[in-house]
């Protein structure tokens, strides 16, 4: 591959580096919204059981993705208290 004049091997293997991480990063991101509009439509029909066992695999998720960094870790505890806030008024 025949490279144009300021550029480095160095410099063009982060940038597919970055794609790759890029594309991993937004299907994490994505099913994290999925996730949580699920367990928002739960919150909404008024479905404590339903509601409870998503919000598990919702904090599962938010914890994966800050312990991969690809959130910070005080954005995802932050997401989790809220949610799990709002399911303890609904079983009120």
């Amino acid at each position: 591959m025949k490279l144009k004049t300021g550029r480095h091997t160095s410099a063009l293997k982060e940038a597919r580096k970055n794609l790759t991480r890029r594309t991993i990063n937004k299907a994490v991101k994505s099913r994290i919204k999925t996730a949580i509009k699920k367990f928002e439509t739960a919150l909404t029909e008024k479905n404590a059981e339903k509601a409870k066992e998503l919000l598990g695999i919702v904090s599962r998720i938010l914890d994966k993705a800050a312990k991969k960094k690809i959130i910070h870790k005080k954005n995802a505890s932050r997401k989790i208290s809220r949610l799990s806030m709002r399911l303890t008024k609904i079983k009120k």
